[in-house]
C-alpha cells in the first residue's frame, strides 16, 4: 500500500463515488448547502483519523510558507468543490465528471510551467488524449 499508483486508483474511485453519491444527495438541496454538509463530514473524518493514528501536529510546527500554500489550496478546493456541485445540480454526472477531470490536463501545464516539473512527448500526448476525451465525453449530440 506504499506505491502512489494504487493510492492513485483509490483516488479516482472515490471521486467517482462522490460525483454519483453527490447527484443523487443535492436532487433536494442547493449545491452550496450541499457542498457544506459534505466539507462537515471531510473534516470530522480527518479530525478523527489524525487523533486515531497519532499523526496530529502541533500548529505552531507549521512553517509560514506551509500555512500560505495550504491556505490557497484549500480556497482553491472550496472553489473548486462549490463549482463542481453547481455543476452537478445543473447537468448529468457522467458528463461533469470527466470535465472536471481536465484538471489533470491543467496539472500538467501548470506543473511544467510552475514547478519545473517535466513530461516525455508519450506523456503529453497522453495528456491531450485526456483532454480530447474530456470534451467528447462533454459533447451532448
Amino acid at each position: 500500500m506504499s506505491s502512489w499508483q494504487v493510492w492513485a486508483l483509490f483516488s479516482a474511485v472515490f471521486a467517482a463515488l462522490t460525483a454519483i453519491f453527490a447527484k443523487v444527495g443535492i436532487e433536494q438541496i442547493g449545491s452550496d448547502f450541499a457542498t457544506f454538509i459534505r466539507t462537515c463530514v471531510i473534516l470530522v473524518v480527518v479530525a478523527g483519523i489524525l487523533f486515531a493514528s497519532g499523526q496530529w501536529q502541533p500548529l505552531a510546527s507549521v512553517s509560514s510558507r506551509a500555512w500560505i500554500f495550504l491556505v490557497l489550496s484549500g480556497l482553491a478546493t472550496g472553489a473548486s468543490w462549490l463549482c463542481y456541485f453547481r455543476a452537478l445540480k445543473l447537468g448529468d454526472a457522467a458528463r461533469v465528471a470527466p470535465v472536471d477531470k481536465l484538471s489533470v490536463v491543467f496539472v500538467a501545464v501548470f506543473g511544467a510551467l510552475l514547478l519545473g516539473e517535466s513530461l516525455s512527448l508519450l506523456n503529453w500526448l497522453g495528456v491531450l488524449l485526456i483532454a480530447g476525451g474530456a470534451v467528447l465525453v462533454a459533447l451532448k449530440i
